[in-house]
């Protein structure tokens, strides 16, 4: 039976985390493993319920189902979050590793940032003759980081220089921080340090792009480190002098960890695996760094990632065109779903979108609220296909994770992204196989858009239908429930337009003047003379029962007649005739007398040219009606 391990991080260390993944399917090459990786991309900068909307996905998986979990903490410093995961692994009764932060509760796996730190703070005091410092951290609760700040701190003591760490910094990985308290600085002509000592590498990029904004160079007027080693850092300008962690050689003792665990096998419960200082650029070194050749290598990567860029945004538009041009939900789910099943070339032949189930109910019915924790039991399949073959049910079960998932094929990599709104929680999408697009950033880009995208049309359409709603009752006639005049003038615009694009639209406009109701209101009350014409009203769509009818007027009504109604506009104009009573003036009048007079005129082509036109003559018809009726008393 194929082995199944959960892996769970963000996805913002993509560089180091695509290098972690790496190792563990190297190790895991011919041994019949997935790899399920659930990631999604918080900032501490975000609101809180955004952020909740992101970790959701970390509840998304039955641990059950699974032979074992690996955190990895170089991603995922969330403590409500990683302690969760552990205690729902233990629960389980399978292995839990936690790489790159120690948990009493967790095996560990992660590098000796400690002494390689050292090595860099010793090359940095005795190559470069560096006095002062200040120290970019992460967070207060993150191992890595504060094992380096440590190492910082040991080896000024041990050298009797403590007082040269002139301060730390805990930017929470944010590149802004780093920019704001270097714009302080200068602004305030504070003197720099020789060098800024980074928690990671986009933290020494960001500290060079700062710097030289203030008019500062790296490294001719101050020097930068960072950790993690990674391509972006090598290709950067200049070199970032950095600690490798070696993250594809520690998923690989991940794996063999992973496997002796499985297999009931004795093992450490912590392994560290040796990081080494690379000095290059950023730190006055340029023998034997790989910056150069990296950025050839760049070059001739950039126009194929273009193209790719070019076609991945192209998608984008088409999705966001497929969304917002439905009208209705059924047509939101047909229209993305014949979008992906036409064109997939870059979501691949393995490719899930699952949705709520109250996802649509939302749209129309504003009472009904999405969830905010974990995933309802069974889902919505917008769109599924695996290995190529499309899935025909409508529904699934979540604990299942993908549907026409198969554990007898070759070992491949699962990701699965949230897709919400703040912390309402509309879905989770899955990709297969693309280690690419998530070192690439792509993933990210498709996740946040989709997200957008779905709350835009659910928001757009909510409202459309608030609209719609409000507009229904405001054209209506609260006594008679027919339409009111309101209605009968976007009616009026509506047949005009149909007049002036010479559509040959076949129309005649019949008009009502109910006879009596004065009379009745002055004699024996308004609510008989209510009842009257809500009498009259039923009569007129008793009979055109296929013409939307208007109350434009107290006492007068108007109905479009089309179609049926148009063809036999006389003969139903006799039987409505047929129905009234006599005329009559004198009282008291009968239970169910009804009194219409009418007028029925049709648009002529060529000779009306306005909606106006009809009407009058519909109207003149009435009167003219209306004064036989009289005569014939």
């Amino acid at each position: 039976m194929k082995k199944k391990i959960a892996v769970f991080s963000t996805g913002w260390c993509y560089d180091i985390l695509t290098q972690f993944l790496t190792g563990l399917k190297n190790e895991f090459a011919g041994k019949d493993a997935d790899l399920f990786l659930f990631t999604c991309y918080p900032a501490y900068v975000d609101t809180d319920a955004h952020r909740q909307g992101e970790l959701n996905i970390l509840s998304l998986p039955n641990l059950k189902d699974f032979d074992a979990t690996v955190i990895f903490g170089s991603g995922l410093s969330y403590k409500e979050e990683v302690d969760d995961i552990i205690e729902r692994s233990n629960a389980a009764g399978i292995p839990v590793i936690m790489q790159g932060a120690q948990h009493d509760d967790a095996y560990f796996i992660g590098s000796d940032n400690y002494d390689a730190t050292i090595d860099m703070c010793r090359h940095l005091c005795e190559k470069h003759d560096v006095n002062s410092m200040i120290f970019f951290a992460g967070t207060a609760d993150s191992y890595d980081s504060e094992l380096r700040l440590k190492a910082v701190r040991d080896y000024l003591k041990s050298e009797g220089r403590s007082e040269d760490l002139k301060d730390v910094l805990y930017t929470k990985w944010e590149n802004a921080v780093v920019t704001r308290y270097i714009n302080a600085l200068c602004a305030e002509n504070m003197p720099l340090p020789d060098v800024f000592i980074c928690a990671n590498d986009g933290l020494a990029m960001e500290t060079c792009l700062t710097l030289s904004a203030n008019g500062y160079e790296v490294p001719g007027d101050v020097l930068v480190t960072g950790y993690d080693h990674i391509n972006d850092s090598q290709v950067f300008d200049p070199s970032i002098a950095s600690v490798d962690q070696c993250f594809t050689q520690m998923g690989e003792a991940c794996g063999n960890m992973l496997l002796n665990l499985i297999a009931g096998k004795p093992c450490d419960r912590s392994v560290s695996i040796p990081s080494k200082f690379f000095p290059d650029e950023s730190c006055n070194c340029y023998d034997g760094g790989n910056g150069d050749k990296m950025r050839r290598r760049l070059g001739r990567e950039a126009f194929r990632k273009r193209a790719a860029n070019t076609y991945f945004n192209r998608k984008l538009n088409n999705i966001d065109s497929a969304v917002l041009s439905s009208a209705s939900f059924p047509e939101f789910c047909n229209n993305l779903h014949d979008l992906f099943l036409n064109d997939h070339d870059f979501e691949g032949d393995s490719f899930h979108i699952l949705l709520e189930p109250n996802f649509g109910l939302s749209i129309d019915d504003p009472t009904v609220k999405l969830g905010n924790k974990g995933y309802s039991t069974i889902m919505d399949i917008l769109y599924s296909m695996e290995d190529g073959n499309e899935t025909d049910e409508g529904k699934f079960i979540s604990k299942c994770l993908i549907p026409g998932y198969r554990d007898d094929s070759e070992n491949h990599l699962y990701i699965f992204l949230p897709i919400h709104e703040s912390d309402e929680v509309f879905g989770y999408i899955v990709f297969k196989d693309c280690l690419n697009k998530l070192e690439d950033h792509l993933i990210q880009n498709y996740q946040s858009r989709m997200s957008l995208i779905f709350d835009k049309f659910r928001y757009a359409l909510s409202l459309d239908n608030i609209n719609r709603r409000l507009l229904k009752v405001m054209s209506k006639d609260p006594l008679t429930n027919v339409n009111n005049r309101r209605a009968y003038d976007d009616k009026e615009v509506f047949l005009q337009s149909e007049i002036n694009s010479g559509t040959g639209l076949e129309f005649a406009i019949a008009m009502f003047d109910i006879n009596n109701l004065k009379t009745i209101n002055d004699t024996i009350g308004h609510e008989a003379g209510d009842a009257y014409l809500k009498r009259a009203c039923r009569l007129i769509c008793e009979i055109f029962k296929h013409s939307p009818v208007y109350r434009i007027g107290g006492d007068e009504f108007v109905a479009i007649l089309t179609g049926h109604d148009y063809d036999h506009r006389e003969e139903l104009l006799r039987e409505l005739e047929s129905c009234l009573s006599p005329y009559r003036q004198d009282l008291p009048l009968p239970d169910d007398y009804i009194s219409i007079a009418t007028g029925v005129a049709e648009f002529i082509p060529g000779t009306d040219k306005s909606v106006q036109d009809i009407r009058n003559r519909a109207d003149d018809l009435m009167y003219k009606n209306k004064a036989l009726i009289k005569r014939t008393e």
